[in-house]
């Protein structure tokens, strides 16, 4: 499980609201919001990229690029972009290959189903690849605000 401190884990995936691939490495210099979600259009995920809507401009303004990451390929990504107006960019990790990595593909229960899926979580990076803060089992309410204080806590 990646946590505060760790050198947060590289990736090269394709997106939606990019010029290609996006990989983290090629981010350095920047601080990078990282939030995992389960799925596009789904009720409490698009909530969620909302809020995210409305708070892009103060997480740009915070020198930050903030990219949204799900199991869902680009084309799903590009229909929710294009749908709910969002400003940035969606990463495909279809193979779940990337959460695994960042320890958020989970035993989850819905109903009494047990499956594996995300658990919604966000990471904020810093300009030199570390993991400043985590928030994990995120709740969408105040949930923007908290990420935008942390990106006020380092320079």
């Amino acid at each position: 499980m990646v946590d505060v401190g760790d050198v947060a884990p590289e990736f090269v995936l394709p997106a939606a609201g990019a010029e290609g691939d996006v990989s983290l490495k090629g981010l350095r210099g920047k601080k990078v919001v990282l939030y995992f979600y389960p799925s596009d259009d789904t009720p409490t995920c698009t909530k969620q990229a909302c809020a995210f809507r409305k708070g892009a401009e103060g997480i740009a303004g915070a020198d930050a690029v903030l990219l949204g990451i799900s199991p869902d390929g680009v084309g799903s990504h590009e229909k929710f972009r294009k749908k709910y107006r969002l400003p940035f960019v969606l990463v495909a990790d279809e193979g779940h290959k990337v959460a695994e990595r960042y320890g958020v593909w989970v035993k989850k229960s819905m109903f009494g189903v047990k499956y594996m899926g995300i658990e919604r979580t966000t990471f904020v990076i810093d300009r030199g690849g570390r993991v400043a803060a985590v928030f994990r089992k995120v709740r969408v309410k105040g949930h923007v605000e908290a990420v935008e204080a942390a990106l006020r806590t380092f320079p």
